[in-house]
């Protein structure tokens, strides 16, 4: 079995743990269009990335303390909670997602290959 193929899977996976959470949860306070879905998704990773931003020394004013790695990665978990909802939300599948990250993964390569 090839990485990708192992990758996929695991993806796959993780689709179907957030689908199984969607499924328990009470949602009737979720916008009940695709774009108002999405846009509640937005409004909540950037708000989980500030939750991020905060486990980090980003106040260069303000005496740094230890970072917390594990609060790091919960809060980067949250994070990817609400892109693969978005995700879903959008009808990508993990296929849908690996093959656009290929494309705009290339594009990027060549945007630093030419100075961007």
């Amino acid at each position: 079995m090839s990485q990708e193929t192992t990758d996929k899977d695991r993806l796959y996976t993780i689709f179907k743990l957030q689908k199984g959470l969607s499924n328990m949860m009470k949602l009737d306070r979720y916008p009940k269009d695709t774009e108002g879905r999405v846009s509640a998704l937005c409004t909540a990773i950037m708000h989980e990335a500030v939750e991020l931003q905060r486990t980090t020394n980003w106040k260069w004013w303000k005496t740094p303390v230890e970072f917390n790695e594990s609060e790091a990665r919960e809060e980067l978990i949250d994070i990817w909670h609400f892109v693969v909802q978005a995700s879903i939300e959008l009808n990508l599948t993990p296929d849908d997602i690996l093959d656009e990250y290929k494309k705009k993964n290339e594009i990027n390569r060549e945007r630093q290959r030419n100075g961007y």
